[in-house]
Parts: C-alpha cells; structure tokens; sequence
C-alpha cells in the first residue's frame, strides 16, 4: 500500500492567499508532499500589508496539532507565525508528544511590508524554547538584525552577521538574502553543531512579486526533509524550486503591491 510524505504547518492565515498557510499549502503540495495544517492567527492581509490579526486560543490550536497527528501523523513540521509566548509554549509542549524528524521554524516576525507580526517578548522564547527543537531556522534579513542586533544593508553584513547567528539556539540557520538590494544574492546556511558553511549563489530577479517568499521556501525545504534529502541538498532543491517560482511570477500581475510567487509554475501551462 502506498503512502504519502506528510508535512504539518503551523502559521498563520493570509486572506490574499499568498503567503501564511496558504503558501505553505501550495509549495508542500508542489514539492510531493501531503500537506496539512494547523492555524494559529488569522490576519486580513492583501499584497499591500497586514489589516489585521485575530489570534485562535491556544486549545484550538493545540487541538488542530493533535487532530493531524494523532491520526495521519507527519514526517515533518515547519513553523510559522508564533504571536504569543503562549501560542510558543503550547506547540513546543505539543509536538514532544510525537515522533517528528525534521522541525523547521522559519521566525516569522516581521511581514515584507515591514509590519511585526510578533509580541517582543515572543521573539525571546522562540530563541530559548523552540530553536533547540528545530532542525533548521530560517531568518530573513529583518528577523537576521532582531536576532544579531546588526544591521544588514549589504551581503557582506550578513557574512558579518553569521558569528551572532550560530549562538541563537538553533542546530542550523539559513540567513536569506533575498531583501538585500544587489544584483546578485547569496544565501548562507550554517551549520551551528560542526562549524559548517554552505553558501547559494544567485542573481535576484527584479520583480514586485515576492509575497511569501520565506513562507514558501521554508515549506519547499521542509517538505523536501520528508522526502529524506540531506539538509544542504533539501535547502538547495528547495531554492532552486524558489527560483523557479519566483522567475514565473515576474511575468503576472496580481493585486497592487506584492504579488504572490507562481507555487504551481512546473505544473500550468
């Protein structure tokens, strides 16, 4: 009998639909997985920024969790939006009831638009509490300076960054270039536990359309974990996958600020 390779996300809601668990959702489907999820804010949001955010209590949440995977169970879980420290604590309690091999925590705290989307306090627990559990985090270039203290306007500031970025708690990190206003773009995975760097040159593309991005990659790699790559090899399938997405979007037009990236572009004509 056949079975799938089943990924949980745990994010937040975004009505526009393209980033939050509704990327999650597409990429983890694009990438050969099952996709399942549990939502923990919903927000109105649109390619222009963030209306507003509803939080779930925590038992709705922690039930979703249970629901997946007491049932169908996952391989893999990234993480998403996280508002509250109590919302941190609840998953972190949670998931340690369940067999999962990759954890992949993608710290959401700052939208495109430059809206936080996290309680201050929130960003700490995440460091002391869940980025132990995670195989990987992946910052973006806001979430690098909340978490180094650093500003990061040049690719050589995120290599300047790396030294803080091995102490925050997590096994491996990926430092995301893809907010740095250059030509060409290098992405940096670290691994924290053997001192190890794996660095992903690419040439940015120019278009408004880079809306879940990160929410995005950060399903493409967990789902390509549950697919059993190695670490380095899932990061650069699931850039690669990005790339694509991204390259296709640029020739749409949705909404007025930043439209989604093409999730299903391997797939439509």
């Amino acid at each position: 009998m056949k079975t799938y390779k089943r990924v949980l996300s745990i994010a937040g809601s975004d009505s526009g639909g393209g980033a939050g668990i509704q990327a999650d959702l597409k990429s983890i489907s694009a990438c050969g997985c099952f996709a399942m999820t549990a939502i923990t804010a919903v927000t109105a949001q649109n390619t222009l920024g963030v209306k507003a955010i509803e939080p779930l209590p925590v038992q709705v949440i922690e039930a979703q969790i249970r629901a997946c995977l007491d049932d169908i169970g996952a391989d893999t879980v990234k993480i998403g939006m996280l508002h509250s420290v109590e919302v941190i604590r609840t998953i972190t309690r949670v998931l340690a009831d369940y067999p999962i091999k990759h954890i992949v925590v993608d710290p959401v705290m700052v939208a495109t638009s430059g809206d936080l989307l996290v309680q201050k306090e929130a960003i700490i627990v995440l460091q002391k509490e869940l980025f132990p559990l995670a195989t990987l985090i992946t910052p973006n270039i806001y979430e690098i300076e909340i978490l180094s203290g650093k500003k990061i306007q040049t690719q050589e500031d995120l290599y300047l960054a790396i030294p803080a970025l091995k102490k925050v708690g997590a096994r491996n990190v990926l430092l995301k270039a893809g907010h740095l206003e250059c030509e060409e773009i290098t992405d940096v995975l670290i691994d924290c536990t053997n001192d190890q760097e794996y660095r992903y040159p690419s040439k940015k593309i120019d278009t408004p359309n880079t809306h879940g991005t990160g929410c995005s990659l950060s399903s493409a790699i967990t789902a390509y974990l549950a697919h059993d790559l190695p670490l380095e090899q899932a990061v650069a399938t699931a850039l690669q996958y990005l790339h694509g997405a991204i390259e296709t979007a640029a020739e749409y037009r949705i909404g007025h600020g930043h439209g989604a990236i093409h999730h299903f572009y391997q797939w439509w004509e």
